[in-house]
């Protein structure tokens, strides 16, 4: 059976996905067509159905509810792991609410939580995540950053102002939902637990041979260093990447609870939005 995936280009995903795109474990008759994007694209891309299954922003989930379930397996959720405003040093006094802020997608986790932050700060642009730290330098506002940026900002001089993710966990104490796996409701029950079960193989399979990075790794990171791949798949690769849980799930159901639509029921009693275990 032939189904189309979706996933980011960043070593936390292809750390993830290697096993099942590259025939290292048995994928009980799964082929997979991949297509490699930015996080934005696949948010997008997620609204439109495009793909069968995809990583997506939480942020985006409720537009999408009606198309899809969440995975059990493959998510970005932690402590500590949130998105971070940064800012040049020629900016860090002013308003927040003065300046441009630059965002990674306008359906990200990122975007939603720093609306929760700062909900008076709406002189917002969207950028690629990768575009983010030159805006920055540039000195045309702030920025608002996630994936490896984490690790590079104060390399280039930039000052962090905000992390948006403590925030989060200071408010609610639950983990940050950064990303997940969704997996299209039109397949029958069976195949959507089959392949859950599968990625959760791929994860269990890649930590094998970690730390070592294989070359699918690095092929998708190239201006990465390996100390930074290494962050990166130590940052947002855990025991939720594995299993969401309870914890996964009620942390997912409260920042649903916070976005701006919200999909019909009580949220706290929604747990048929993720794959049936």
């Amino acid at each position: 059976m032939r189904i189309t995936l979706g996933f980011s280009p960043c070593p936390n995903d292809t750390f993830i996905f290697d096993a099942i795109v590259n025939h290292k474990i048995d994928t009980n008759g799964f082929e997979f067509e991949v297509f490699l994007e930015d996080v934005q694209t696949l948010n997008q891309w997620a609204q439109e159905g495009r793909l069968a299954i995809t990583k997506l922003s939480y942020g985006v989930l409720p537009l999408v509810l009606d198309q899809y379930n969440v995975m059990n397996s493959g998510s970005a959720l932690g402590k500590g792991v949130g998105p971070l405003l940064i800012s040049s040093s020629a900016d860090k006094n002013q308003s927040i609410e003065d300046l441009l802020i630059a965002i990674p997608g306008e359906n990200t986790t990122a975007n939603l939580l720093f609306s929760m932050a700062y909900p008076q700060a709406k002189n917002k642009v969207f950028l690629r995540y990768d575009e983010i730290e030159n805006f920055v330098l540039a000195k045309k506002g702030l920025g608002v950053i996630i994936h490896e940026n984490r690790f590079t900002y104060e390399g280039k001089g930039l000052i962090k102002i905000t992390d948006l993710g403590d925030l989060w966990e200071q408010k609610t104490g639950n983990a940050i939902p950064l990303g997940g796996i969704v997996i299209k409701k039109e397949f029958d029950i069976s195949i959507q637990q089959s392949i859950d079960a599968l990625i959760k193989k791929s994860i269990a399979f890649a930590f094998l041979n970690y730390p070592l990075l294989n070359d699918y790794i690095r092929c998708h990171a190239q201006e990465m260093s390996e100390q930074v791949m290494r962050q990166h798949i130590d940052l947002y690769v855990n025991e939720y990447s594995l299993d969401l849980g309870e914890k996964g799930k009620n942390a997912i159901l409260k920042l649903l609870e916070n976005h701006s639509v919200q999909p019909s029921g009580d949220l706290q009693n929604r747990k048929d939005i993720f794959v049936a275990l």
